[in-house]
């Protein structure tokens, strides 16, 4: 599309700005001394750059925008608005890209996404605050838009690099964070951020990194963060992000025969937590009550914190069953005319405890059925690339930290309200890596059959994949 346009066009635009701009300081200088239109305008730039190079650079900046939206650093205000611009933006070239180009497909997976989406517009109609129903619908209809289109266009023909930039993403993100926490400086808001960030996307991919080999430097280094990664979720004390790290990097493991590394790693962490014991022995007693019990009385049991957000969840369900109460929003709360127009906030909203009663809470036992049989596709996808480790006993392979990544979700979702809330950035990083792996899944469990990915230019930048043959 861009390689249509005339050079000729270029040189001209790019010899008139300038008398624009001088046109505009001189007849109308305050737009240049406002904050507000100063960035807007380096929005706009910006903007325009990351459509130019919309292949190799628009994904990053979406998961990035997202992700400072929700950090807790002054960034983060601008961004709260800023991300549905790059989110719509991308959506639509996606699609326009995909539309003109006609070199992908859509399967079965984006028509079940299709039909949720229409699920939960339906939810909009029974809901007490309609106007936020179809805001929620709207932004989950974006981003499976652009999860279709521009996450794929990110992906396709360019897996190595990808993944290359994925592991390279994650050591740093994982660097800045233990830099941020050394220094006091809680960069993520809170400790159930730092769990699922750390828990179900950092530990992963860094172990998978680490176990793709390499250099020497290179493993040492992967394998430093992974465990700085596992600590970070450890002092988080966020169960639901311990557990997905547990069950995703254990998974890992026992599907490539590493068993002597799980029992390695596991007396690490027993080692860790003794030495706790003996340099601060107060904080045994508490690590039980603020992890394990979160707090409450030990005598009620595990899953005792969450027994009051599911017990209103099920509650939710028994009174609207079939077509739910709307998504995103509760059927407790003040008078619709009490509130502002598209306007969201506790009353209109509750944390379910799990994504999973999220959902069923928001469009009922009719409207879930779409949602589920999407979480069962992608689910298989998960199961098929762990099987075909088990065959290959190898981790080189794209789908597999994408799969390691999905299935921690699945874990961490059934304890968090995040999985439909598109505002989350591990909502954007979930699904688009969703519709990722059900291209790069493997067709087959069989090693022989995982043709479709020839690894051999990420040496340098990511380590060496190498495919079986």
């Amino acid at each position: 599309m861009i390689e249509r346009i005339p050079r000729s066009a270029f040189i001209v635009a790019f010899a008139l700005a300038p008398l624009v701009l001088a046109y505009l300081a001189y007849s109308r200088p305050w737009y240049f001394t406002s904050q507000t239109y100063l960035g807007g305008l380096i929005l706009i730039e910006f903007l325009v750059a990351a459509v130019w190079l919309y292949r190799s650079v628009f994904f990053p900046v979406v998961i990035t925008s997202f992700l400072l939206a929700g950090v807790n650093l002054h960034v983060g205000t601008f961004w709260t608005a800023g991300r549905w611009v790059f989110l719509g933006v991308g959506a639509l070239v996606g699609l326009l890209i995909i539309l003109k180009e006609r070199s992908y497909h859509f399967g079965l997976f984006d028509a079940v996404a299709f039909f949720a989406v229409l699920s939960a517009l339906i939810s909009a109609a029974v809901s007490l605050y309609p106007e936020v129903t179809l805001l929620k619908v709207l932004s989950i209809l974006l981003l499976f838009i652009y999860c279709a289109t521009g996450a794929r266009i990110a992906v396709t023909g360019r897996e190595n690099r990808f993944l290359a930039g994925l592991l390279t993403a994650s050591e740093l993100f994982v660097g800045v964070n233990a830099a941020c926490y050394a220094v006091g400086i809680e960069a993520m808001g809170n400790p159930n951020s730092l769990g699922a960030v750390m828990g179900v996307v950092a530990a992963p991919v860094l172990l998978w990194g680490a176990l793709l080999g390499g250099e020497r430097l290179v493993r040492r280094r992967r394998w430093a963060l992974f465990a700085i990664a596992l600590y970070l979720v450890f002092i988080s004390q966020a169960r639901a992000g311990i557990a997905a790290a547990f069950v995703s990097c254990g998974l890992l493991c026992l599907a490539v025969r590493k068993y002597k590394l799980l029992v390695e790693g596991s007396v690490v962490i027993v080692i860790i937590v003794a030495a706790s014991a003996i340099f601060r022995p107060a904080a045994i007693p508490s690590l039980a009550s603020t992890v394990v019990y979160k707090g409450v009385d030990q005598e009620a049991g595990l899953l005792a914190s969450r027994v009051s957000p599911w017990r209103a969840a099920v509650d939710s369900i028994r009174d609207h069953p079939w077509f739910g109460s709307g998504l995103g929003t509760t059927a407790d709360g003040h008078p619709h005319d009490e509130l502002g127009m598209f306007a969201s906030s506790t009353t209109v909203t509750s944390e379910h405890g799990s994504s999973y009663l999220a959902i069923m809470t928001g469009v009922g036992v009719v409207g879930v059925v779409p949602f589920s049989l999407l979480l069962l596709l992608l689910l298989g996808k998960v199961l098929r690339t762990t099987a075909w480790m088990l065959r290959s006993k190898s981790v080189s392979h794209p789908a597999v930290p994408l799969a390691m990544i999905l299935l921690g979700g699945f874990v961490h979702a059934a304890f968090e309200d995040w999985m439909f809330a598109p505002g989350n950035y591990l909502c954007v990083v979930f699904w688009s890596l969703a519709f990722v792996l059900c291209d790069l899944a493997p067709s087959s469990p069989l090693p022989g059959f995982a043709v479709r990915w020839q690894a051999a230019v990420t040496r340098r930048a990511a380590g060496q994949f190498a495919s079986n043959p």
